[in-house]
């Protein structure tokens, strides 16, 4: 789906759950947010069949956009099979009668929680993320009036402070999901909790990334081929999580964003869709012991723990 798609975009009826005036609101947000690259758009966020805080702002923007002709993949923390993905692709399927899917290559709209693929994605798709705190200031400052001061005015001097002082503190910044980015060149922007893995694949990136947050009311959005640059000092370069020497007990990878597994001390990719394309036919759990049934089950918790 491109911008202009966005636009044109109407649905019929009842379609997609939400009547017709509430998606024309919402979509009218986005296009606000796309013409406005990382500012937070408001919007009358609907009571959805789930609570706000777990991807009702997500839903209602995959709701917006949705069409007959699209086809939708749904994810959590990388997992096709994780608890809220599931329940969120039940629930899009259910009220659209649109396909679904777990192959990203296939997928027209791809609703996230905590990770973009691994697969690079297309101009023709569309990455919904679930933001639970758009503000990315949130940190700094509490009141709203000054955050809304703060980024009327380009004034992001406290969050550089913020940085600088976990660094001094800590000797690198340990802040690793949600990490802030400047956006166009203007905006500061949160990038929702994906890992800093993630955060390059949106700079100048071919795809249309739409932030929903239900809970705070906010939209925003990053349009294709903008500059996404993360706050980073001159002598500090920015870095991505990375362990030595680690690599997927499944598919041997070692570029990918790996989480580790417990029970076996190793480490699997978080992406499970993109990880089972890349395993040789037949395979399974390599020189662990370990059946790929039970790495599987172990990679959800394993996720938790990598987000906490």
């Amino acid at each position: 789906m491109t911008v202009a798609a966005l636009a044109a975009s109407a649905g019929t009826g009842e379609f997609g759950h939400l009547d017709e005036q509430s998606k024309r609101e919402i979509r009218c947000a986005l296009l606000t947010a796309v013409a406005v690259p990382g500012y937070q758009v408001p919007f009358a966020s609907r009571e959805m069949p789930v609570a706000r805080g777990w991807g009702s702002g997500g839903l209602q923007v995959t709701l917006a956009v949705i069409g007959p002709q699209d086809t939708v993949k749904v994810i959590d923390q990388g997992d096709d099979a994780g608890v809220n993905a599931a329940n969120l692709r039940r629930l899009i399927v259910g009220c659209t009668g649109v396909p679904d899917t777990t192959d990203a290559r296939e997928a027209s709209i791809i609703q996230t929680r905590h990770r973009i693929p691994e697969e690079p994605l297309r101009p023709d798709q569309v990455l919904v993320l679930q933001v639970p705190v758009p503000e990315p200031l949130r940190g700094v400052e509490r009141d709203m009036r000054e955050l809304r001061r703060m980024h009327a005015e380009s004034d992001y001097s406290r969050i550089w402070v913020s940085l600088y002082e976990d660094l001094v503190r800590n000797g690198v910044i340990t802040q690793s999901t949600g990490y802030p980015v400047l956006v166009g060149g203007r905006y500061v922007m949160a990038t929702s909790p994906i890992p800093r893995w993630d955060v390059p694949k949106l700079h100048q990136a071919p795809f249309l990334s739409l932030f929903g947050a239900g809970r705070e009311k906010r939209v925003y959005a990053v349009p294709p081929h903008t500059s996404v640059e993360p706050l980073a000092f001159e002598d500090v370069a920015f870095q991505v999580e990375r362990t030595e020497g680690a690599s997927c007990l499944l598919c041997g990878a070692t570029e990918a964003y790996l989480v580790e597994v417990p029970a076996s001390k190793g480490w699997i990719c978080s992406d499970t869709d993109w990880c089972e394309r890349r395993r040789p036919p037949g395979g399974g759990a390599g020189e662990t012991g370990l059946p790929g049934a039970e790495l599987a089950g172990a990679s959800g918790n394993a996720r938790d723990v990598a987000d906490a």
